[in-house]
This record gives C-alpha cells, structure tokens and sequence, in this order.
C-alpha cells in the first residue's frame, strides 16, 4: 500500500510541476534566476519529505504543493507589476566593463575571479578583453556583450548588399518515418513529399535518415 501512495505522491507532483511551468511561461525554460533555483528547491524538499515521511498524507501534501503553487504565481504576478520587487526578487544585470573599463568593485561583489571571466568570453567566441566595450552579468549568471565596432563581423548591411530572406527549415523525415503533423503545418501531403522524393532518387522514405525542406533551399537529404 506505501508503494501505492508514494505513486501518487510522485505524479501528483510531476503534475503540479508541469502546471507551474506551463503558468509561468517558456522564458523559464530558457533563463534561471537565483529565486528560480530557490522555488525549485523547496520543491525537491516538498517531494523528498512528503515520500520518506509515511505519516504526511496525500491531502497534506496536496495542500503543501497548492500554497506551493500559490506563492509563485502571486509573487511571479508581483515582479511583473512592480520593478522594485523584480529587481529585488530577481536581480538586475550588473555592467562589469564599461566603454572597456572593469568595474571591479562589482567584479570582487559576484566574487567573479578574472580568469572566470576569460572562460566565460571564450565561450562567447571572444579570446581578448581588448574586443570588448560593455559587458553584462545577467542575473541568470550568463554574460552579455557589446564588442567595440571593428571587431564585430562584417553583415550584409555593412556591405550595402541586399541579400534574399531565407525561410525556415521543417523536419519531415525523420529517421524514415514521415512527420505527418509537419506536413500538415506547411499545408502539404504525404503524395506531395513521395513525388519530390523520386525526383531527389530517394523513393523509399525509410532509407532517408534525415530530410528537411524551405521554401527557399529546397530539400536537405541525408
């Protein structure tokens, strides 16, 4: 029967965890804060004391998880209403260079050591200091960087070159078995990806491993 209860204990939890992150947006899939980390923590902690601890119900639990649930959301609706409770929740980005000056009272304050900070621009694609004119410590703990203008890659633009905008790639095979929800998306059929299969020599979809295809390149076979 404990096997039974821990089973629920553990999907009801995936479920509230799914709910929390379907209600505060994709952006959290892609950025963690330091409040992020904290929620998700007491989350662990939750679980963690609710399956080792037989005498704490699924009803116990369930209210744990709803005031849980609750305390984001109302703070999550705060930081987007006030800017001082974002900042003071979710931090602000710190500017540790300036027009190519270290600021390293902010530097010694995220107690970031030099060679950090060389790691952290080589993995930007960036190998001196001397290409760089702003440079931000975001509250996520990732950098954003201005690099001074003769550094910075040569675009169309510069070139007064008007180029063709390309349109996105679609995956519609993949290892030999047809995306049909794809197919449908850019309004095609599977008669209409067979027929331009046989013009690329390829009449057997199960022998490609990989095809995409836009409206501008075409088809990618591999």
């Amino acid at each position: 029967m404990d096997y039974v209860i821990n089973g629920f204990k553990l999907v009801i939890g995936l479920i509230a965890f799914m709910i929390v992150i379907r209600t505060l947006g994709k952006k959290h899939l892609a950025e963690m804060t330091p409040y992020d980390m904290i929620y998700l923590l007491m989350f662990g902690g939750i679980l963690e004391e609710t399956l080792y601890n037989p005498k704490i119900s699924i009803w116990q639990f369930l209210f744990s998880l709803g005031v849980w649930v609750a305390a984001i959301y109302v703070i999550e609706k705060l930081v987007t209403k006030s800017n001082k409770v974002r900042i003071l929740l979710k931090g602000e980005p710190d500017h540790l260079i300036v027009d190519g000056e270290i600021n390293l009272k902010l530097m010694k304050k995220n107690q970031m050591e030099m060679e950090q900070l060389r790691t952290m621009l080589r993995q930007q694609g960036i190998f001196s200091l001397r290409e760089v004119k702003d440079l931000f410590l975001e509250p996520g703990g990732d950098i954003s960087i201005n690099q001074y203008g003769k550094y910075k890659p040569v675009t169309c633009a510069d070139l007064h070159i008007d180029k063709e905008e390309e349109s996105p790639s679609v995956l519609l095979i993949d290892e030999g078995q047809i995306q049909y929800e794809v197919l449908h998306a850019i309004g095609k059929t599977e008669q209409w990806l067979r027929d331009e299969m046989e013009k690329e020599s390829c009449s057997n979809p199960q022998e490609i491993i990989y095809c995409e295809w836009s409206k501008t390149d075409g088809f990618y076979i591999k």
